[in-house]
């Protein structure tokens, strides 16, 4: 299933995408798309509604150095355990939603990635019941002020800006993480293309480790890591990251007026 929400002319709601005759169309969920979804009977056309972030977490936790090469171009060493930092929610942005470059930074990065959408309050999950407390999975750009970063010493000013966590286009539940190509491409040209079977922490171990930290709760995003081939971006450039079995987030990128 493929879940989503969208602002449609009726207002904003969690909606099932659906291929039926005539082209896509956004199935309205009644309340939340967590458990067995309800629906009320009202649909739409997928032309004639707006894509928005897929969820509105209460936290976005990232794992950082997660793929070899990467960590090689930024010159780092590979951790033996996942290392996690948070992105404040307010950082997230839908489909074709601006990036904004603070005036700030002199340089600002794409990072695709996929996302893990948790389903369900969790604590203490192992590795092997990861499965069992996932919604489904996304597409994320977790965009990053790199002099910043490399300024501060830590990663919150640089990646948390508003619209610094780009979402979508939705969720996948029926996805296999372990060995999905992901392509990032910038204004057409491809910087990024991996699989996540290189990740270093699989969905898995990330799931288990953060889950021994806090607590996770319906709609929480975890954005597993970026492979090699991050670089910046530019006002009037689009951004485009693919993750094989589940679609395409496109974003402009603006400066801040």
């Amino acid at each position: 299933m493929r879940l989503g929400r969208v602002a449609s002319p009726d207002g904003v709601a969690f909606v099932s995408i659906e291929d039926v005759d005539g082209g896509p169309r956004a199935r309205e969920i009644a309340e939340h798309p967590f458990g067995t979804p309800t629906f009320t009977g009202r649909s739409w056309a997928l032309a004639d509604v707006r894509l928005l972030a897929p969820i509105l977490a209460s936290k976005v936790i990232c794992i950082g150095k997660n793929y070899a090469a990467h960590i090689e171009e930024m010159g780092g060493v590979a951790p033996a355990d996942p290392v996690i930092f948070i992105k404040p929610n307010t950082s997230i942005v839908g489909p074709e939603v601006p990036i904004v470059r603070p005036a700030n930074s002199q340089r600002v990065d794409f990072e695709g990635e996929l996302a893990v959408v948790i389903g369900q309050p969790c604590k203490d999950v192992s590795a092997a019941k990861a499965r069992d407390v996932i919604l489904g999975y996304t597409v994320a750009n977790d965009v990053t002020a790199r002099d910043q970063q490399q300024a501060d010493g830590q990663w919150t000013r640089a990646k948390g800006y508003d619209s610094f966590c780009p979402l979508g286009p939705w969720i996948e539940t029926e996805f296999d993480p372990s060995d999905a190509e992901l392509v990032t491409e910038l204004d057409g040209v491809v910087k990024q293309r991996s699989r996540t079977s290189l990740m270093i922490h699989d969905v898995g171990a990330i799931v288990e480790w953060i889950s021994r930290v806090m607590t996770l709760l319906p709609g929480d995003v975890i954005l597993t890591g970026t492979p090699e081939g991050v670089g910046p971006m530019v006002a009037g450039q689009r951004v485009s990251v693919t993750v094989e079995g589940i679609g395409t987030l496109t974003n402009p990128v603006v400066d801040k007026q």
